[in-house]
């Protein structure tokens, strides 16, 4: 017998019958004789309408009453599959954030979780019953509401997984797995049976879409070993031979015997590239510069540096797309400070990144995307690396030629 905390996702219980679908899953792993907790999101789409009205009716609106609005989207969806639970013969009840408790920070609309008190949950599934808990929310210190950010369910199914003890945490989503790349893009991409935990953060955090980049990171630090999975395959086919599902399985590195040199190819589009022109080279530009910046929680990714022989700098660096406005207004403001000559700002750009963990041990993985993305004639405009992670900035309009010449070029193409 296994513990497992089950999470679906917004397509996953889109409507009644795909509720009436994720139930049958669940009773299939009751009647393997597992103990299982159910982590949900909002039924698809709806969370966006909830954000909407927010928005529609103040768009500098109270953040508190922002999370207890947003927050009912999951609450009905949670009272839903307890109730399909019921109607299939799993004894079962709904649970929202500040029942069970999760206990947040006062962050209110991008929260984080502090504890989880799993010992009413623990014990209701020790005699059979099966928790359906509210994803993406809590209670902050004020005892109101909290949410945690968009994908925040993926992060509250990793937490109580942790707090729970879980063997696992099943992730169904709308793909069967972590591919090598977007398979829209690439029909040769190849689903992966395990990567590992450094591997997934960095390319969620790069722009892979398949696990919220708080869930990774919480994650690997509670050793939660998570399954991402497809809620719509058949339920019976679920299991293969030695038990292990058909979908991909995030473990520590060491659990990985042959590593491939690059893992997984992933691209953003959410990318504008900022230039700060001939602001004067003394110490306090680069913080003047990014300290304007944070006062508008602008998040800043790649930076670049370039010093001229006449006692100027130029700084490029990337911002989110949505950021780019309030990026140009902070920079404007700033300007008298800094005595920059010019900002120029690129919006149709892309960040395309390789991730493997065999980079530690092998040369050459810079020199062979360069080469090939010269080869394909495609500029590139800005370089950063991490021990495991190369990105590089180039012209939005070049993105899938070069996630295409990449893949091929360390090898992921499947056979």
């Amino acid at each position: 017998m296994a513990r497992i905390v089950m999470k679906f996702g917004g397509t996953s219980v889109a409507d009644l019958e795909r509720i009436g679908n994720v139930a049958r899953r669940v009773r299939a792993e009751v009647e393997a004789g597992n103990e299982v907790a159910v982590v949900v999101s909002a039924m698809a789409g709806v969370t966006n309408q909830l954000v909407g009205w927010c928005q529609a009716l103040s768009p500098l609106h109270d953040a508190r009453e922002y999370d207890a609005v947003v927050a009912t989207g999951e609450q009905v969806t949670a009272g839903l599959l307890a109730i399909a639970l019921q109607q299939q013969g799993v004894d079962s009840r709904s649970w929202l954030g500040w029942q069970v408790p999760v206990t947040t920070d006062d962050a209110h609309g991008k929260a984080r979780i502090e504890e989880i008190e799993g010992a009413a949950l623990i014990a209701r599934m020790q005699s059979g019953q099966v928790p359906v808990v509210a994803g993406f929310q809590g209670l902050g210190p004020d005892r109101r509401v909290t949410t945690l950010g968009r994908g925040g369910s993926d992060t509250s199914a990793v937490a109580l997984a942790a707090a729970l003890r879980a063997e696992r945490c099943d992730i169904y989503t709308d793909v069967d797995g972590v591919y090598t790349t977007d398979p829209r893009i690439v029909a040769k991409a190849r689903k992966l049976d395990k990567i590992a935990y450094e591997e997934m953060l960095e390319l969620a955090s790069v722009g892979a879409k398949v696990l919220q980049t708080r869930s990774v990171e919480l994650a690997m630090k509670e050793r939660v070993r998570v399954q991402v999975l497809s809620s719509f395959e058949d339920v019976q086919g679920t299991l293969i031979p030695g038990g292990m599902l058909p979908g991909t399985l995030l473990v520590d590195e060491d659990e990985i015997v042959e590593k491939a040199i690059v893992t997984g190819i992933a691209y953003s589009r959410d990318e504008a590239k900022i230039t700060v022109r001939r602001a004067p080279d003394r110490p306090g530009i680069a913080a003047a510069i990014f300290e304007a910046l944070a006062g508008e929680s602008v998040n800043v990714d790649m930076i670049v540096q370039n010093v001229s022989a006449d006692g100027n700098t130029d700084v490029t660096f990337t911002v989110g797309r949505a950021d780019l406005p309030r990026a140009q207004a902070a920079l404007d403001e700033a300007r008298a400070r800094v005595g920059y000559a010019e900002v120029l700002a690129d919006p149709d750009v892309a960040k395309i990144s390789v991730v493997g963990v065999g980079m530690r041990s092998h040369p050459g993985v810079a020199n062979t995307m360069f080469r090939t993305l010269a080869g394909k004639s495609i500029n590139i405009q800005v370089i950063s690396t991490s021990e495991i992670k190369i990105s590089v900035l180039i012209g939005a309009e070049y993105t899938e030629l070069a996630v295409r010449a990449l893949h091929t070029a360390y090898g992921l193409d499947a056979a």
